[in-house]
């Protein structure tokens, strides 16, 4: 498994962690692959301070999804560099087709642990190859989770692939996190994944240009450290969260976007 592959570990062992906890968010299947596999995690991917972040992080994704499928329950969920997340069936709300997509031996991986069905399935994908957008389902409305995989990916590539999915879907309901251009600067000092040996990565200033010649349009941005989440928090950690994490600093580092194309 490459570098970019192996920072599946990072989200999947906090999730782990602080589902362990009984805090944040409940994954159990995240618990289990964990203690089965045995992963090798060091340095900053052990934080616990990263650890809540990813919780957070997957928390904040799976509220969105399940909003989203409340007002669009026909909707195609697709969820772009999966890893061995659980969120098809962490979520509480059913859905007609959910694809879950990453590198082939990512998906080797992850069937492992999970089985399709006929309402789930898994693809092999790669974002920074738009043409691959053509294998997809047809839908009226698709749902994209892009979670933990932008700042891999060059704005030119980004936005090829988002102009790909303006392409072939009439309705589209995205969320994106992105680190800044700062941030990804700043990732070359201090940043987990170098644990894993990614040493390059890419930031958005301006989530516009990554939208250029395509019908989606911003739509909010979101909070990765929601008050209500925070406050689940062990006491004596909530204040050096909130320092790390929810200040103006943050900010200028790491954003959460939603963009659509409503019909």
């Amino acid at each position: 498994m490459n570098e970019v592959n192996k920072t599946l570990f990072i989200p999947l062992y906090g999730k782990a962690k602080v589902s362990k906890q009984g805090i944040i968010i409940k994954d159990s299947m995240a618990e289990n692959i964990w203690d089965a596999e045995g992963f090798d995690v060091s340095g900053k991917s052990k934080s616990k301070w990263l650890t809540y972040n990813m919780a957070m992080r997957a928390k904040i994704f799976d509220d969105w999804v399940e909003k989203m499928l409340s007002e669009n329950p026909d909707a195609l969920v697709l969820h772009i560099g999966c890893g061995l997340d659980s969120r098809a069936f962490r979520i509480g709300s059913s859905y007609k087709l959910w694809i879950d997509g990453d590198f082939p031996e990512v998906i080797e991986a992850r069937k492992k642990h999970y089985s399709e069905n006929e309402h789930y399935k898994m693809m092999e994908f790669n974002a920074a190859k738009a043409e691959m957008v053509e294998k997809l389902p047809d839908a009226q409305t698709v749902i994209v989770v892009f979670e933990g995989i932008s700042m891999y990916l060059r704005n030119e590539e980004l936005n090829t692939f988002v102009r790909a999915l303006d392409k072939k879907y009439p309705q589209i309901h995205m969320l994106m996190d992105v680190y800044t251009v700062f941030g990804a600067k700043a990732s070359k000092i201090k940043n987990p994944i170098k644990d894993v040996g990614v040493t390059t990565v890419w930031g958005i200033d301006d989530i516009n240009v990554v939208l250029t010649e395509t019908q989606l349009q911003f739509e909010a941005e979101h909070s990765l450290t929601p008050e209500n989440l925070v406050n689940e928090l062990p006491s004596f950690d909530r204040g050096f969260f909130k320092l790390l994490y929810t200040g103006s600093f943050y900010r200028k580092i790491y954003r959460l976007y939603e963009i659509s194309k409503r019909a």
